[in-house]
């Protein structure tokens, strides 16, 4: 899977959790929370859609690689090639 389908897959799942979200304005390194009304509770079930859309489970340690978007894209392409 490519940097570019993993990014909209993030995307699409940040979306789906934070509808008001405009993929067009998210900057990509800026932390997600400070750019979008999302709570812990969104972010865990960002998480858990990440994990049954891309297949790829993502430690508790390894939340704060997922606060900007470059660094989400990023992570999970390593997860992913490994």
């Amino acid at each position: 899977m490519t940097s570019a389908e993993i990014r909209d897959r993030f995307v699409h799942e940040l979306t789906t959790i934070a509808p008001e979200a405009d993929p067009a304005t998210i900057a990509p390194a800026v932390p997600l929370r400070d750019q979008l009304d999302i709570d812990s509770f969104d972010f865990l079930n960002l998480v858990v859609a990440l994990d049954k859309t891309l297949g790829v489970s993502i430690p508790e340690s390894d939340y704060a690689k997922l606060a900007t978007l470059d660094g989400a894209v990023a992570y999970l392409a390593a997860r992913l090639s490994a």
